[in-house]
């Protein structure tokens, strides 16, 4: 009886293996922007990348939620983070609605205000795999990353001389990729 139970267990688990293998080696799976997602992809994503950085246990940050840092992390989010996730009060740009997952437009809804700041800090110095969300560690001081994670933590509630950073120079210039240089690599940081 026994043997029989470890057997179908052993079966099911083989036929599952399979048919997983067979479904993303045929082309089954979505694999492009447009496609819907597979099954179950948002939530096994989320859970998997909001238990692994709980695992990590970030420290609280060491850089205060004061306007001079919320002026600083301004103009780092508008360098370095706008062109995917928005300024507040602006349309999302094409650009941005072409990519899957979409990122997530930070001062539209409740954005990241409900996160903690060490939450988006990791997010922003780590990157999240398979989200085109990169990692900002080898660009960006650990200040600057704390000052945009501060930014987004009390986007919600940011003083005027703020706002009045986030403001696009003009229509495109602040939503704009980094000029390349002739060998393809990012100018600038």
């Amino acid at each position: 009886m026994i043997k029989g139970v470890v057997i179908g267990f052993i079966l099911a688990i083989a036929i599952s293996v399979a048919c997983v293998f067979y479904y993303f080696s045929t082309g089954m799976a979505p694999v492009a922007t447009t496609d819907p997602p597979m099954p179950f992809e948002k939530k096994l994503a989320n859970m998997a990348l909001d238990a692994h950085i709980e695992k990590q246990h970030i420290p609280p940050s060491p850089v205060s939620a004061d306007e001079p840092n919320l002026l600083a992390g301004a103009s780092v989010y508008k360098q370095h983070c706008a062109l995917c996730h928005g300024l507040p009060g602006q349309p999302p740009l094409d650009y941005e609605t072409t990519m899957f997952p979409k990122p997530p437009q930070l001062f539209r809804g409740t954005g990241v205000t409900d996160d903690p700041a060490s939450e988006t800090y990791w997010k922003a110095t780590n990157g999240i795999r398979l989200s085109g969300m990169p990692a900002f560690k080898t660009k960006l001081t650990d200040t600057q990353l704390w000052q945009v994670s501060q930014l987004l933590a009390h986007a919600n509630e940011i003083p005027e001389s703020v706002k009045k950073v986030l403001i696009p120079d003009s229509p495109t210039s602040a939503l704009t990729p980094p000029p390349t240089s002739a060998s393809g690599q990012k100018s600038g940081k």
